[in-house]
């Protein structure tokens, strides 16, 4: 059972962004060795541990435009599965022989598992405040980048200045990440996005774009956002997509998220000029301007 639901869920797609931000942040760093695969590959089985275990959470019906492992397999399937790749990966951290790797890894995988019940807790809650709302997202998705970029230059054996300047292009590219993720919620079509469009708002998710439109719509919007974020469901859908489209809510997000990508950018200065760092900035620049 673990190598079929396994197998499905890393064939089903993903851009695999968190591994290639270690590979490209090792090489640019000036790591020669090979352990940078191994990190990039623990990252992705504790990325795709997440995804098993957030999918069950939130009852998610489709992902990468196809059936989640649990409605497939069942949630206690899709449980036990996370639960195996999370330990597979800390077997593989072990092997390293790094502490200073190992503890990298082990704060991450952490500070995910804040940030997965920060997101729960905000959860019907329409007095989510928008550092609350950054707060979750850079403990829940950026932690992940934040890891892969600044293992790259704890490999390379750079100063503790090179490795925070990586580390915060990796937070910051994350944090943009996932402000293009909650956008495109509202903004995008299930066919392109690969899952139902409104599944932050079933759940009543209160992502920066809907806590935008109730901020700044009617009272009539606002009374409706607020309910719905109480309640979920998607009965209001239209109206509510069409308060954010009015409110700039989707422009205001967009913008956030470049500002932190630009930070991002400007945190690899550090860094000498390469293919590696080129493909960096390349990555920057897709965390903001992407349909899925």
């Amino acid at each position: 059972m673990i190598n079929q639901l396994a197998q499905y869920v890393i064939t089903s797609g993903g851009k695999r962004i968190r591994p290639l931000i270690a590979l490209l942040s090792a090489r640019a760093c000036g790591y020669a060795g090979s352990q940078h695969i191994d990190i990039a590959a623990i990252l992705e089985l504790v990325h795709t541990a997440t995804l098993l275990h957030d999918d069950v959470v939130d009852d998610s019906k489709m992902r990468r435009g196809q059936k989640t492992a649990n409605i497939l397999w069942g949630s206690p399937a899709s449980v036990l599965v996370g639960d195996f790749l999370y330990s597979k990966a800390f077997q593989l951290m072990v092997a390293l022989e790094n502490n200073l790797v190992l503890e990298v890894l082990a704060d991450a995988t952490n500070i995910i598992a804040e940030g997965e019940v920060m997101q729960l807790l905000s959860c019907n809650d329409p007095e989510t405040t928008e550092k609350q709302y950054l707060n979750t997202i850079q403990h829940k998705t950026a932690k992940l980048f934040e890891a892969a970029s600044g293992l790259g230059a704890i490999m390379a054996g750079n100063s503790e200045d090179k490795i925070l300047s990586m580390n915060a292009y990796g937070r910051h590219v994350g944090t943009a990440f996932q402000l293009i993720d909650d956008a495109l919620d509202y903004e995008s079509s299930s066919e392109t996005l690969g899952k139902n469009i409104g599944d932050d708002l079933a759940e009543g998710k209160p992502t920066l774009p809907l806590l935008y439109a109730m901020w700044n719509g009617t009272k009539q919007e606002s009374t409706i956002i607020r309910e719905t974020i109480i309640s979920g469901g998607l009965q209001h859908l239209n109206e509510i997509k069409d308060a954010i489209k009015s409110t700039g809510a989707i422009q205001y997000t967009l913008k956030l998220a470049q500002s932190e990508a630009s930070n991002g950018l400007a945190a690899l200065e550090v860094l000498p000029d390469s293919v590696y760092k080129s493909a960096l900035e390349e990555l920057a620049f897709f965390s903001t301007d992407r349909q899925s």
